[in-house]
């Protein structure tokens, strides 16, 4: 039997945006930029080494965040942020959580009015709980924000290995009305490449949510695989880590099922599954006995879902949301705990029903309670 195609659509157009600013020239920053000039973009890049700029322009190779892969000839390269964003349709903000708001706010002396803006960045800010694109909007004005994401590492997506990715932003009412011209679509249409395929959504909370509790997530994946736990230890955290996602993202407005999207479950999945990933290999280290100091030989490597876990704990009790794996994380690389007695304890913790509509909380006898006698019940 002869399986026909799936049908193009053909009588819906997205305009894309023609010029691309990607502000970050690190290792996504760069794969970014890469994808948007090999879709047929003009495409800008900022950065503020000079050297990394001029290895770019004249070997086409970032080489000290990508060696040894080409970059387009036709991408550009700049360490002056007025030069990139001069005359742009959109940007791309790829730099590291905590940098996020500084950069945003130097946006704005330069951006286009109404250029949209894509935080291509994971993560909660501190003390105030806002996620990246909450923080980016609040030093930008009235512009749209929105991100992209999914289980996307750098290297294979500037290499050309087939990947996927979730463009999201909130919808206005006039994007409603026309959804093929919104800023998500618009954007997916202007990265979409032979290898980078692009999904839209019109939740940017339960996208960026995925995204960011997820390197948590993989930080406990890692340490439980450098203890020497073992693949079912890794799926039951992989598993109970996307409920904690759903229930943090709903409590914020997003929805459940976002969480089971590219975004959530496809980056979880690629992110605790590979010592590529830095949150994962961090926990590996760390599993295995290895002071931080000592992690990654010594280099001061940033690892988001490290801050993360602070970040997205606070907000979770804030928000009334019991986040139990999180919560184990955050209290060994905080709090001083130790490793394996804490994740001893979820294994304690009450048995419950998974379906939320069946109410079941019981004690679990694999907990043993001290006892004031000092005798075990």
């Amino acid at each position: 039997m002869v399986v026909s195609p799936p049908a193009q659509t053909t009588d819906v157009h997205s305009r894309p945006y023609e010029r691309i600013a990607v502000v970050g020239a690190g290792a996504w920053g760069t794969a970014l930029a890469s994808i948007a000039a090999t879709a047929g973009r003009q495409v800008r890049i900022f950065g503020r080494d000079v050297e990394t700029v001029n290895a770019i322009n004249q070997t086409h190779e970032n080489t000290t965040y990508l060696p040894g892969i080409a970059l387009p000839e036709t991408l550009v390269a700049t360490a002056h942020l007025s030069e990139a964003l001069s005359g742009v349709d959109a940007v791309l903000l790829v730099v590291p959580s905590g940098a996020v708001r500084r950069v945003a706010a130097d946006l704005r002396a330069f951006l286009p009015a109404g250029t949209p803006v894509a935080v291509c960045t994971k993560g909660i800010e501190p003390q105030t709980g806002m996620l990246m694109s909450q923080v980016a909007a609040q030093e930008l004005g009235d512009i749209p924000v929105g991100t992209i994401s999914g289980p996307t590492f750098a290297r294979e997506t500037a290499l050309g290995h087939l990947t996927a990715a979730t463009v999201a932003f909130d919808f206005s009412h006039s994007d409603r009305l026309a959804p093929n011209q919104s800023p998500a679509a618009r954007l997916a249409v202007s990265m979409s490449t032979a290898s980078f395929k692009t999904y839209i959504s019109d939740d940017l909370v339960g996208v960026e949510i995925g995204g960011a509790i997820k390197n948590v997530i993989a930080i406990g994946c890692g340490m439980m695989t450098g203890a020497g736990f073992a693949e079912n230890t890794r799926a039951a955290l992989i598993t109970r880590g996307m409920d904690e996602m759903k229930a943090l993202a709903e409590a914020l407005g997003g929805r459940r099922e976002t969480v089971t999207g590219l975004a959530g479950a496809g980056d979880l999945t690629l992110t605790c599954s590979s010592q590529t990933s830095r949150n994962m290999s961090l926990g590996v280290q760390l599993g295995r006995g290895t002071p931080r100091a000592a992690c990654f030989d010594g280099r001061p490597v940033v690892v988001e879902g490290e801050a993360n876990a602070a970040s997205i704990v606070d907000l979770a009790r804030r928000v009334g949301v019991s986040m139990p794996i999180c919560e184990t994380v955050h209290a060994i690389l905080h709090n001083g705990a130790e490793l394996h007695s804490t994740f001893g304890d979820l294994w304690t913790r009450p048995i419950e029903a998974e379906p939320r509509a069946l109410d079941i909380s019981l004690r679990n006898p694999a907990y043993l309670s001290p006892d004031p006698t000092g005798e075990t019940p």
